[in-house]
């Protein structure tokens, strides 16, 4: 499909894409103040109708879906039976019909996924290709962008990240949270409303930014996403995922037993730091960049971006081992970068059980 961005003067579009105008830096501040929108062809809407579809999304997610109300926005897991992350989305229901907003790249694995769980309910998952998303701050879409409404709710999806939604629960102890400051929401429009932003665009009469911005706005924000943050041995715990994504209060699901374990009784094996960059060069770590301390390799880069304010910034996954006060260097092109953690998910995290602690036998007849 022709992006109908590419028209825009400055323009720089890939397959993912526009990546920017010319200027992603400016851009950010744009996005960031609510000046401009950002079109996200990096993403994908699934529509889920049907009477069961709330209730069925339930019992297949780590989220409560079950009584989600119109409008309310929210996301959700599809985990492994080990608990890893395979699938993740964005989720807002109008009362007829649940909205899924996923990344492009998992969409068609999500959806064949959902598609194969249907069973004998009342649910019929589709892409629809007939919609597009728009990205910015709330404020910005409200003024810029008609988002669909097929069943008269808006469909404005508004990121709840960093706050811990009902059933959540946050490792990172920061505060405030480097996101708590990030205004985020995602537009469903019609392809005629995605149209007439790109013409408004090319007239010079609304301002875009492209999706090096929207990255790096996310980056700073420590917010994980499944396209660059997640692998195949991924659990939420590890990214802080459970303030948003996932309920640790309701009912069954696929890998709802690990979820448990390990933030009841267990540590995450790994934990995300994010990563101040030596800014003397302008090198950014490519994904799955080496992250090591001396000689080890105790991690990789998941996400890099080059922040308007905090310069070259990144997202890394870590062994939980790996010391705090590290002397961490990345792996570039262009040699091993200094950098400076972070501490997002620290290593305590989990084990929030109070469980009395049994002697063992032997130590006990000793003690007699």
């Amino acid at each position: 499909m022709t992006d109908v961005f590419a028209a825009v003067p400055g323009a720089v579009v890939d397959e993912a894409g526009l990546q920017h105008l010319g200027s992603p830096l400016v851009e950010q501040r744009r996005l960031a103040a609510g000046e401009a929108v950002a079109p996200r062809a990096d993403r994908v809407v699934i529509a889920v109708p049907g009477e069961d579809r709330l209730s069925w999304l339930d019992s297949l997610s780590s989220q409560a879906l079950a009584r989600l109300q119109p409008g309310v926005s929210t996301e959700m897991l599809i985990l492994d039976p080990q608990g890893h992350v395979e699938h993740a989305a964005s989720v807002i229901d109008d009362g007829e019909t649940t909205w899924l907003i996923a990344d492009a790249a998992d969409g068609p694995g999500l959806y064949d996924w959902l598609r194969k769980m249907r069973f004998r309910l009342r649910v019929d998952p589709r892409i629809a290709d007939e919609y597009a998303v728009i990205g910015g701050t709330s404020a910005a879409l409200a003024t810029a962008v008609a988002a669909a409404a097929p069943a008269g709710t808006p469909l404005v999806w508004r990121d709840p990240w960093p706050d811990v939604t009902p059933g959540g629960w946050a490792y990172a102890a920061v505060e405030p949270h480097p996101g708590a400051d990030r205004d985020w929401a995602e537009a469903i429009v019609t392809r005629e409303e995605e149209a007439r932003i790109a013409d408004a665009a090319t007239r010079g009469d609304m301002r875009l930014a492209g999706l090096a911005a929207v990255d790096a706005l996310r980056v700073a924000a420590w917010r994980p996403r499944w396209s660059a943050d997640v692998d195949e041995r991924a659990l939420p715990h590890e990214l802080d995922w459970l303030r948003t994504a996932v309920h640790l209060d309701k009912g069954c699901y696929r890998g709802q037993e690990t979820i448990a374990k390990v933030h009841n009784l267990g540590h995450p094996p790994r934990r995300l730091v994010a990563l101040q960059l030596d800014g003397s060069g302008s090198v950014l770590p490519v994904h799955g960049a080496a992250v090591r301390v001396g000689d080890d390799e105790v991690g990789v880069v998941t996400s890099a971006a080059l922040h308007f304010e905090e310069g070259p910034i990144a997202l890394a996954v870590v062994r939980r081992s790996t010391p705090l006060d590290a002397a961490l260097t990345v792996d570039t092109d262009e040699g091993p970068v200094a950098a400076a953690q972070e501490v997002v998910v620290p290593p305590d995290a989990g084990a929030t059980a109070n469980v009395p602690r049994i002697p063992r036998l032997g130590r006990r007849q000793a003690a007699q």
